[in-house]
């Protein structure tokens, strides 16, 4: 067996032993997704990539440093040390929802955007037209959660005017104001939403290369940014009222004893099946584009 493929099928084992670990909240081995993409990049050297021969390499650099930052803890290891809580009234954080959102994205983000200049170029109309239907549901979604979540958090505030002399106090409910929530909240969802556009505009340069394999892939990392999306939304302070409309949040698929975190593990595979095709329909020889057929004289 040539050693490239080995790599791939070694990378796809490592990948598998990722999931199960994230599903059972157990670990089969806590370097498995550091070790798959490892195997991925040593693969995406090994093998016989397109021009450039630099870009598949550099765009699995920002994936492996984040799964590096990102691996589970050892078995039965605390973080002990010093925890400071922060007063009732420490005021609202309204970038929460952006720095959780781009902590999660932003390896995908960079990712894309290497092979975005690397495989630049104009993609064809009926692809743009494909690319633009898929964009919709995404960007709708992220509308009707940030209207949906304002609505509520309008709804729940409760807003008392006591006046003593000259003196106008403003009491709202546990420290929640639309007019801070609605912005925090479209911070929360930016993230997200760039992967998902750009990943997306990577499927349509790929699949006017005749890289369908690969544009699948990156047609995966906009339905990535879904998760991303409620999870970055979550980390804003929000009333307990405010979150009819979450799909993909972590408690989407209801959490059981036996599979802990059954949508963490169905995130993670739609990300290393994304990387995996990617890599792999971004290597061997480019299909040549149909001629269009020429005008009969």
């Amino acid at each position: 067996m040539r050693r490239a493929p080995l790599l791939l099928i070694l990378a796809a084992v490592s990948a598998v032993a990722h999931v199960v670990g994230v599903l059972v909240a157990a670990p089969i081995w806590r370097g498995a997704e550091v070790l798959s993409l490892a195997l991925l990049l040593g693969y995406a050297v090994a093998a016989r990539l397109t021009a450039p021969p630099w870009a598949v390499p550099v765009a699995l650099v920002p994936l492996l440093v984040h799964a590096v930052r990102t691996m589970p803890a050892e078995p039965g290891a605390g973080d002990f040390g010093w925890t400071v809580y922060g007063s009732g009234d420490s005021g609202f954080d309204v970038t929460a929802g952006f720095d959780a959102a781009f902590a999660g994205s932003w390896a995908a983000l960079v990712a894309v955007a290497v092979l975005l200049v690397a495989y630049r170029g104009r993609g064809r109309l009926r692809h743009l037209i494909a690319a633009a239907v898929a964009a919709a549901p995404v960007v709708g979604y992220a509308a009707v959660r940030v209207a949906d979540v304002g609505v509520a958090v309008a709804a729940s505030t409760r807003v008392v005017e006591v006046r003593t002399e000259t003196t106008l106090t403003r009491v709202d409910g546990p420290g929640y104001d639309q007019a801070d929530v609605v912005p925090a909240l479209v911070l929360a969802v930016l993230p997200p939403l760039a992967l998902a556009l750009a990943a997306l505009v990577l499927a349509v340069l790929l699949a006017g290369r005749g890289r369908r394999l690969a544009a699948t892939g990156a047609a995966l990392l906009a339905v990535l940014a879904l998760p991303l999306l409620d999870a970055g939304m979550e980390a804003v302070h929000l009333p307990l009222s405010a979150d009819g409309t979450a799909l993909f949040a972590w408690y989407a698929i209801t959490p059981t004893a036996a599979m802990p975190q059954p949508m963490a593990a169905l995130t993670v595979v739609v990300e290393l099946t994304a990387y995996l095709l990617l890599v792999t329909g971004l290597t061997g020889p480019e299909r040549a584009a149909v001629p269009a057929p020429a005008a009969a004289g």
